[in-house]
């Protein structure tokens, strides 16, 4: 991935505020965020060895785990 320095991150947002407009930008920006967000959620569900990882965690759990004594 390229590394932006802080004077070409300032003209990106200015070509976007120019493009976009005050108004549209902040809209611009949540849609971004939105579409980041999900494309993280189906690749976090999408990940076959998290099944797998927990699967072996259950497992390794003992019988009388979590099991609550009445007296």
């Amino acid at each position: 991935m390229p590394d932006f320095s802080l004077p070409e991150l300032i003209v990106i947002f200015l070509i976007f505020l120019l493009l976009f407009g005050g108004g549209k930008l902040p809209e611009a920006g949540r849609s971004l965020g939105n579409a980041i967000r999900e494309f993280r959620n189906a690749m976090r569900e999408a990940d076959p060895t998290k099944d797998v990882k927990a699967k072996t965690i259950d497992a390794e759990k003992k019988p009388d785990e979590g099991k609550s004594t009445q007296a």
